[in-house]
Order: C-alpha cells, then sequence, then structure tokens
C-alpha cells in the first residue's frame, strides 16, 4: 500500500478525478493557444486569464517569442 493521506489530500485527489484531472496551467494555456493561432496579441492572452507580467517571464524561458510591440508566437519545439 501507498503512502498515507491526509483526508484533505484525499478530498482534493478524489475531486481532481471526478473533474477530468488537472486543470493546464495558465503558462499551458498561453503556449496552446499561441501555437493554435500561430501569433496572438498581448490583449487575447490576457482576455483568458494570463497575467502580462506572465508574458515576459515565459519569453526569457524560451516558451515565448515576442515579434513586435503585443505580438507573441509559441516557440517551436526541437526536432529530436
Amino acid at each position: 500500500m501507498g503512502p498515507k493521506l491526509r483526508k484533505r489530500d484525499r478530498d482534493r485527489a478524489e475531486r481532481l478525478r471526478l473533474a477530468g484531472g488537472p486543470t493546464p496551467t495558465l503558462r499551458e494555456r498561453a503556449v496552446a493557444l499561441t501555437r493554435e493561432r500561430g501569433e496572438v496579441r498581448t490583449a487575447e492572452l490576457t482576455a483568458i486569464g494570463i497575467p502580462r507580467c506572465y508574458l515576459s517571464r515565459m519569453c526569457d524561458e524560451g516558451l515565448l517569442v515576442k515579434v513586435g510591440y503585443g505580438r507573441y508566437r509559441a516557440v517551436l519545439p526541437k526536432a529530436a
């Protein structure tokens, strides 16, 4: 048997299971939108709940590329 979980942790795990799994993070949502549309504007990202301060962090992390004032593209994954 696995490690003993506290009741609140068991309840949280059960809610996640019933909800269909974990919800995507803000970063995952931003990258998914930019890959879907190719290029997005800051207003489109803030409309889905992504704070503007995340955009420069995501550029620093290599997830997004700023292509112009208020315009971003997703970084394409490297082929193996």
